[in-house]
Order: structure tokens, then C-alpha cells, then sequence
């Protein structure tokens, strides 16, 4: 049954001092959070986020204020970002995979006055990081800093015991807080208004270096809130997510929007297969929120077959469940979103198959987000069914970039330009074709990156595809490819030859790669820690491969 498409706000003013209130009022005794066997209910994160709130507030913390949070998924993260976020304060989502100058760019670029974070986690030792990047900071005495390697940074407050004499438990802020009243609290959050910044969150930098979108408080409880209309999740959810709380696959898509209905999220401090299954069976998981390469190693592990994922319902059921088994093999679109829409801007209902000829769709747009087909040079709009650069605007829209004049990031009239090719059809399906950018000018022909890229993933055996430029002295490009083969592939690494030879009969003789690079399987290539393959290492790999057989 197809879902009628309208955009659905939330029924008040959306806030996050709102949205944790109004949890806590529906869903107060209900588990929120489960980490290593421990759980805290919605009541519970209401009230100590509210603790912690009120010790900001005592220590100068405020509307406006830059507050960097640094720490996994877990209690100790979702407590910071609301005490923060609740009382007006923008809250700089660090990357916990950082090392030492990334930790330095983003305090200094977010103008960070707090830095909330645990003293290290899976062998990143951030207190390390910190006095390795910041100049003066190793030796000094809090509580309070005053570093021109890091103007604005006055406190650093950590999760947990830390022995330098420049940091602080956060314990000790929420002492602070005793001098500030419940009446005072609720004061402060009733200046807060949906409009105002709530986050600012970071690209995972699969393509170029991470940027900050800053997004309000309306657009990061209200999208998830409309997007539900597609989803299936309800209050008796158990969901397993290894996202980041740090990106929006895990701000929006999975911890806001289980706020919303009261689901319960269950993580774990690193994913590993067998014990990602224990935590699977053990807390009879209904939903698995993850990324393609790690239901992939979930399905290899040796236990697999004789677990009992019969709780399992959705999510990335159709990497968990064989067919057959209550799954439903129908094609589905996929969806298109990015860091500056906080996840989905085109969708389909996840119970919906895809009416015969829409193959290849990325579903239509989400109610309330505007789309723009146009030519990339004019800026004119171009026909239905024509390809050209997609530009949207709308409440999911971040307000804009960290640092960078709105003028810069987008047009007069409040178009982004996403950089994003494709085009629509004449019932609203977007088809998409890859990043303009990465257009091929091979031998004096543009070649399409994502064009080829398909026609590879249809063949036989091939489970991912990657195709890239390689600059040569006299064709200015050749198109070149890496292809990862499926388990139960017939070819192997050897057969790159044979690929090319069964694409020619697909695509135009331009477009066949000079040179394709075959992976035994999608786990050697090269992935970021967001999930995404690492097309820039992917590409230095095809260029040193390519100049070696030159």
C-alpha cells in the first residue's frame, strides 16, 4: 500500500529541551539506552541531562555557546548533547576516530568554550591528542584555560577519571549545578527557539576534507519526526546501531527518531561479529541499523546459522535474513541524503515495492523538501527526465556551513547546489548518476563515474563498483575501475580482462575502463570508519596501479 506523501511536524515547538521532556512524559519508564548490560530509561537521561544542564549554566555556559562533545555511543554521549542542546548551547559532534590535528582543527573551528569528551576510547588516547595538538595545554592547572593556541577554550570536562591537572570530571560541573534552580532551567530553555543552531555535525570526508554543517533545533527534531511517515519503528523497537552518534545516520536517522516513538537503543563499544550476534540474540533486537560490510561479516561468521535472530525485524533485514524467510524480495528504491539535509531528502516507504520500469529509483522527494533539476553551468532548469545538477532547499536544510559566508554556500533564493547529477521522472522518481565533479573528459568524451559504475554492478559476480580518471599525457583521462566481487562469484581476481570484455556489449567503447582492478571481496577495500568507501584512497590506488603497468 503506497504511503501518502505530506510533511508531518511535530505537535511542538521543536526543541531539544521539548523533545527530551515530552520522551520522558510518554515514555519515562521505558529503556532508552542499553550499553555493556547497563540501561537507562528515558526519565533517567530527562533527569541527569537536566543536571548537567544546570551545571553549565552555573559554570557560564549558554545560549550561543560552543560546546565540543567527544565521547562513543553510549549514556554518557546522549546526557551531553541534550544538557548542552537543552539550554541553547551549540554542540560541535566530534569524531572519535580523530587524531590529534583533527581533534585541533575542530575545537578551533567551532570556537569551542567546553569540551565534554572521555580520556580515551579503543586506543585513541585523546588526552594524549590534545596535548600533542594544542600548544601550552600539557602541565597547565585548571579549572579554567586560557591557550592562544585555543582562544575561546576555557574548560575541558571529562567521562570518567582523567590525572591531568587541566581537566575536570564532569561530576563536578553537575556540582555546580546545585546552585541553579529547576525554575531557573526551564527559564533558560524557554529563550531557546526552534530557529536557533542546535549542532554543528561533520562530514565523514569521504571525497574531500570534513566540512561543519550547522544545523537548527527545528530541523534536527522535526526531519526525523516527517521521515517516520516511512519507516516502521515503534516503542516496543530494539534497535542495534553501529552509526556514530556523531554523523546524522546516527543523530537523525536512528537516535532522534527513537525518540520520537520511545525505542530502545542498544550499543556496544566495537563491533565484532560473534559478539555483535551475542548482543543481537541476548536483547532480542528487532531492528539493525548498520552498514552493508558489516551484515556481510555478521553473515560470515562461522555461528551465524545457528543463531536465533527470529526478533530481528527490520532495519537491514535483507542482509540478516536469507530469502525465503519472511523476507520480502521485492525491489525497493534506495534513498539519497547527505550531511546538509541531516540524512533522507528522496524516499520511499520501506514497505513498498518499486512499480515495474522504476529500477535504479532513489525514491521521490521528502514533503517539505524542495528539488531542482538544472544545467550546471547556466543554472537553468532542465527538462524531466533530463540529467543535470540537483539543487534543494527546505526545513531540513542546514543554515549552512561552519565558517564559510552563506553567500558561498548558497544562491540568493536559498538553493543548495549538492554537487549531486541526476535527474527525475515524470512521477517523481530521482535517478542518480553520481557527483558532477567527477565527470571524465576521457579522449575528448565525458565519461559519468556513476554511469559505468552500474552497468559494473550488473554484471555477474560483481558486488561493487568504482570507476575513476587517470591522467594520461596524451587522452587527457583514461577511464579506469576497481569491481569487488561477490561471495559466490565465478570470476576471480585474475579476470579483469573478462570484465571489460562483457561490459563492452553494455556500454558505449568510451566508457570501458583501460584498466580494471578486481577485489577478491568488498572487505579489501579501502573504507572510512563512516561506512563509505574511501574514494580518494581508492583512486591514489587505481592511479599508482595504472602508472606501474603503463
Amino acid at each position: 500500500m503506497s504511503t501518502t506523501r505530506h510533511t508531518v511536524f511535530p505537535p511542538y515547538p521543536p526543541t531539544a529541551g521539548n523533545l527530551i521532556r515530552r520522551a520522558a512524559e510518554q515514555h519515562g519508564d521505558h529503556t532508552f539506552v542499553i550499553l555493556d548490560g547497563e540501561s537507562v530509561t528515558y526519565a533517567e537521561v530527562e533527569r541527569r541531562s537536566a543536571e548537567l544542564a544546570r551545571g553549565l549554566l552555573a559554570t557560564g555556559i549558554g545560549k550561543g555557546s560552543r560546546v565540543a562533545l567527544l565521547a562513543p555511543n553510549s549514556p554518557d554521549w546522549v546526557i551531553g548533547w541534550l544538557a548542552a542542546a537543552r539550554i541553547g548551547a551549540v554542540v560541535a559532534l566530534g569524531n572519535t576516530y580523530a587524531k590529534a590535528a583533527g581533534l585541533h582543527r575542530m575545537l578551533l573551528g567551532c570556537d569551542a568554550t567546553l569540551l565534554l569528551c572521555v580520556p580515551s576510547y579503543l586506543g585513541h588516547d585523546y588526552v594524549g591528542h590534545l596535548e600533542a595538538a594544542v600548544d601550552g595545554l600539557a602541565g597547565v592547572v585548571g579549572p579554567e584555560l586560557f591557550l592562544t593556541d585555543l582562544p575561546y577554550l576555557r574548560r575541558i570536562a571529562t567521562f570518567g577519571s582523567c590525572d591531568r591537572s587541566w581537566a575536570r570530571p564532569v561530576g563536578s560541573l553537575i556540582d555546580a549545578g546545585a546552585r541553579v534552580t529547576d525554575e531557573l532551567l526551564v527559564a533558560a530553555e524557554a529563550q531557546v527557539a526552534p530557529s536557533d543552531p542546535m549542532v554543528i555535525v561533520y562530514s565523514s570526508g569521504s571525497t574531500a576534507d570534513p566540512k561543519g554543517a550547522v544545523h537548527s533545533h527545528r530541523a534536527v527534531v522535526s526531519h526525523p519526526y516527517n521521515l517516520a511517515q516511512f519507516r516502521d519503528m515503534a516503542d516496543d523497537d530494539v534497535i542495534y546501531t553501529p552509526m556514530p552518534l556523531f554523523w546524522v545516520g546516527g543523530l537523525s536517522w536512528t537516535l532522534v527518531a527513537a525518540m520520537h516513538v520511545g525505542a530502545t537503543l542498544v550499543f556496544e563499544d566495537h563491533f565484532e561479529a560473534g559478539a555483535t550476534l551475542d548482543l543481537i540474540e541476548r536483547e532480542r533486537v528487532t531492528q539493525v541499523l548498520g552498514w552493508p560490510h558489516m551484515a556481510k561479516a555478521l553473515m560470515e561468521h562461522p555461528s551465524f546459522p545457528d543463531r536465533d535472530l527470529t526478533s530481528v525485524r527490520g532495519g537491514n533485514l535483507a542482509m540478516l535474513k536469507p530469502a525465503g524467510d519472511g523476507f520480502d524480495t521485492a525491489p525497493k528504491a534506495n534513498s539519497l541524503g547527505m550531511t546538509e539535509t541531516l540524512g533522507p531528502h528522496t524516499i520511499e516507504a520501506k514497505a513498498d515495492a518499486l512499480p515495474a520500469g522504476k529500477e535504479g529509483s532513489f525514491g521521490r522527494g521528502v514533503p517539505g523538501v524542495e528539488h531542482r533539476v538544472v544545467d550546471p553551468v547556466t543554472g537553468e532548469d532542465v527538462p524531466v527526465g533530463v540529467d543535470g545538477e540537483l539543487w534543494l532547499r527546505g526545513y531540513s536544510l542546514m543554515l549552512g556551513v561552519n565558517k564559510v559566508d552563506r553567500a558561498d554556500t548558497f544562491t540568493v533564493d536559498g538553493w543548495y547546489r549538492t554537487g549531486d547529477g541526476g535527474h527525475f521522472d515524470t512521477d517523481g522518481h530521482f535517478y542518480y548518476k553520481g557527483r558532477l565533479g567527477e565527470v571524465i573528459k576521457a579522449s575528448g568524451m565525458n565519461v559519468t563515474p556513476r554511469d559505468v559504475e552500474i552497468a559494473l554492478e550488473s554484471l555477474d559476480g560483481v558486488a561493487l563498483a568504482f570507476v575513476t580518471g587517470v591522467e594520461h599525457p596524451d587522452r587527457g583521462h583514461d577511464v579506469v575501475a576497481a569491481v569487488a566481487l561477490a561471495p559466490d562469484a565465478s570470476i576471480g581476481p585474475d579476470d579483469g580482462d573478462a570484465i571489460r570484455s562483457e561490459l563492452k556489449a553494455r556500454v558505449a567503447s568510451y566508457m570501458v575502463p583501460r584498466h580494471i582492478e578486481v577485489f577478491a571481496s568488498s572487505e579489501e577495500l579501502p573504507w572510512l570508519d563512516s561506512g563509505k568507501v574511501d574514494r580518494r584512497a581508492l583512486a591514489a590506488l587505481l592511479t599508482e596501479r595504472c602508472h606501474l603497468i603503463s
